[in-house]
């Protein structure tokens, strides 16, 4: 998995639920299991450990890398019935909640990381691996490197995230990464980010439950709103496929809101 640059969070998945597939065959060799056993196997965590959809995918992936990858099968080896994703729409803050967030915090650091998170669509840990040299402020720009699929991309540089940055660095001066801890050469840790938002949302007085990843969901559902090209959205992500990207049309306020409510038109 490192060979073919394989995230260390996909690393540890793969191999942690690799690991519990061979103990639930003790005593069998691998290359022995059949189509129908890893089946079994598979419902079964379902029926009793009600696995989610997402979790399920992930061991159905673990166990097809060793097959396909590690054994050189080919890939009709075996085929497990993927189940059908459920279409769960992402939580998304209004611009007025992001905006007091922002207001309610004081400290500087955690006043950027939120910009910086919100204003570019990032994934927490390309907030963690974001240095000094990847901002750009002559093009504006900011480049995102090895996201999720090992692929650099480009954001844009908000000219309100630009300000409080320059502020930012004049106070805490960091050495590489643009958000370090308190030991210089290590960087932000995820917890911390995690925790950092949180305490803003709680300041806020926003009493939906608030993660780093509702800040990505917000800036694509308002950039959709303010009519940015669905192809635009899908670069400024990085998604791989716009079927990823189209699940914010189901959040925009505008797609709903243009419709007139029959409820209303019997009270006019």
């Amino acid at each position: 998995m490192q060979q073919k640059q394989y995230s260390k969070n996909t690393i540890k998945v793969y191999s942690h639920y690799f690991k519990e597939f061979i103990i639930a065959f003790p005593g069998m060799k691998l290359e022995k299991i059949t189509q129908d056993e890893i089946n079994t196997y598979i419902l079964k965590l379902i029926q009793e450990q009600k696995i989610s959809r997402s979790q399920e995918n992930q061991r159905i992936n673990a166990i097809k890398f060793y097959y396909e990858k590690v054994l050189k099968n080919k890939k009709t080896y075996f085929d497990i019935d993927r189940p059908r994703k459920e279409l769960k729409l992402p939580n998304v803050l209004s611009k007025e909640e992001i905006g007091t967030m922002l207001k309610v915090t004081s400290n500087l650091k955690h006043k950027c990381l939120i910009a910086l998170i919100y204003s570019c669509g990032l994934r927490r840990s390309e907030a963690i691996n974001m240095k000094l040299e990847d901002i750009d402020s002559k093009r504006m720009m900011i480049k995102i490197r090895g996201a999720k699929g090992n692929k650099d991309r480009y954001g844009q540089l908000s000219i309100y995230l630009l300000k409080i940055l320059r502020c930012y660095y004049k106070e805490y001066k960091p050495n590489i990464y643009l958000f370090e801890g308190q030991n210089k050469q290590l960087q932000y840790s995820g917890e911390s980010i995690t925790h950092v938002i949180k305490h803003a949302a709680k300041k806020a007085g926003i009493k939906k439950r608030v993660y780093p990843h509702i800040l990505r969901h917000s800036f694509a559902t308002h950039h959709l709103e303010q009519g940015t090209d669905l192809r635009y959205i899908q670069e400024l992500l990085g998604h791989a496929s716009i079927k990823t990207t189209e699940i914010y049309t189901h959040v925009t306020q505008a797609s709903i809101n243009k419709l007139k409510n029959p409820m209303d038109e019997i009270f006019e």
